[in-house]
């Protein structure tokens, strides 16, 4: 059995009292949420904090909100609160959906948006939703704030932009435009309790309900070190009346667009076989919503 090793726990109770501690601990504290992941790297000795610095306490993180026509999701806000949503279903149905895949029903109420985000796993459920809908993070330190392109977050696993004493206190997302649809599928061997093998985001925006693609946006998780936008993918289908021979093309582009390796989950060949599949179907519904929405909704 795996234990916790010694360390020192802080509650605080604002956020101004978090970023003090964090800056004195100066790169020697870790901040927990859920505490999912965290915990059990812990216990495998992979990361070894001194001190640990909850969020549980801190007042504004826990709320979803609407701005400028989008939302702000506070980083703190459980996956299961997103996935049950009635803001994020009606405005942002495939964040909702992603969330809906993420673990069991306990981890869903524990983990958060925020660790889902900050952990920058390969294969984490939420960041290729958010990265199609043009979402971007409020970072927080003791003396500064800054607001950062999701899109631009990721430096490889486990790995990003976050600054030693900087929290992530929001997420925002803008609002979407006219007939846009999106979607979101994760393969695992069990479903929601399994990492994905391979998971894929689609969102399209079109000019018209029968018209041209005007926007695409195609993110690829668990199948290079980080989430990917599929670029050859989306670059062929811009300014194109979709169709199934166009979503084909995308998809077989899609697939040199990765480089997935071979691993317990699965092989390096059935992930891109995979990932042509799961292009093509989350076009297809992207499409399917978008032609649907006089106002955007993905």
């Amino acid at each position: 059995m795996l234990l916790l090793p010694k360390f020192d726990y802080e509650e605080p109770k604002s956020l101004p009292e978090a970023l003090a501690m964090l800056s004195e601990l100066k790169g020697n504290g870790k901040v927990i949420a859920g505490g999912t992941d965290l915990l059990v790297n812990m216990k495998k000795g992979t990361v070894k904090p001194a001190f640990l610095v909850s969020l549980k306490k801190v007042e504004g993180l826990r709320e979803i909100a609407g701005k400028n026509g989008g939302l702000s999701v506070g980083s703190h806000v459980t996956v299961s609160e997103i996935a049950g949503s009635d803001r994020v279903i009606s405005s942002f149905p495939v964040l909702a959906r992603s969330a809906s895949c993420l673990g069991s029903p306990l981890i869903r109420n524990r983990a958060t948006i925020g660790g889902n985000i900050v952990t920058a796993r390969p294969a984490a459920d939420l960041p290729p939703a958010l990265i199609i809908l043009g979402a971007e993070v409020e970072l927080k330190g003791k003396d500064k704030a800054r607001t950062v392109p999701l899109d631009g977050f990721f430096r490889g696993p486990g790995s990003s932009v976050i600054e030693n004493g900087e929290v992530l206190t929001q997420i925002i997302l803008p609002s979407a435009p006219p007939f846009t649809g999106g979607d979101y599928i994760k393969l695992g061997h069990r479903a929601a309790l399994e990492i994905a093998i391979v998971a894929v985001a689609s969102r399209l925006t079109l000019d018209k309900p029968d018209g041209v693609i005007v926007d695409a946006r195609i993110v690829l998780s668990a199948v290079a070190p980080t989430a990917i936008h599929a670029v050859s993918a989306e670059k062929t289908l811009m300014g194109q009346r979709p169709s199934e021979e166009l979503f084909a093309k995308a998809a077989s582009l899609a697939v040199g667009d990765c480089s997935p390796i071979t691993d317990i989950r699965g092989g390096a060949e059935y992930r891109r076989d995979m990932v042509n599949t799961l292009v093509k179907r989350t076009l297809l519904k992207a499409l399917s919503d978008a032609r649907d929405m006089k106002g955007g909704n993905a």
